[in-house]
């Protein structure tokens, strides 16, 4: 007979072993313009379980457990295809298109900023006149 943490570690693998499948790391292929992309996933999974089992001087039994877990699906690449030509696009932190968001807020500014000072200097033109 399994016990309870055994029981637990089975089913929390069998869980996600049916989320962790391959279609999950390479997903479902969608059309982009002329493009075919295949995204790809890394999966990433951490379990633990814990429990205990005794008596007390009455015969008593208990036994008792938890386990949890957590499952982290991160895409890192796709596949594009367009003829015949298949090519692989890695994204990685700091790549591309991190880089283009992570410098959204900055460029913001620094439009807002010059429109600033492109208003500031017809004010004082109009003054001048």
């Amino acid at each position: 007979m399994a016990s309870v943490p055994e029981s637990l570690i089975k089913t929390l693998l069998e869980e996600f072993r049916s989320i962790a499948k391959t279609e999950t790391i390479v997903g479902r292929e969608f059309k982009a313009g002329e493009f075919t992309l295949i995204p790809i996933s890394r999966v990433s999974l951490g379990i633990g379980a814990g429990g205990g089992s005794g008596g007390t001087k009455v015969e008593a039994k208990g036994e008792g457990g938890g386990g949890g877990g957590g499952i982290r699906i991160e895409p890192i690449a796709f596949i594009a295809v367009k003829g015949g030509e298949i090519s692989f696009h890695g994204i990685k932190k700091g790549g591309t298109i991190e880089a283009v968001f992570e410098k959204i807020p900055e460029m913001a500014t620094k439009i807002m900023d010059k429109i600033g000072e492109k208003r500031s200097a017809k004010k004082e033109e109009r003054k001048g006149k």
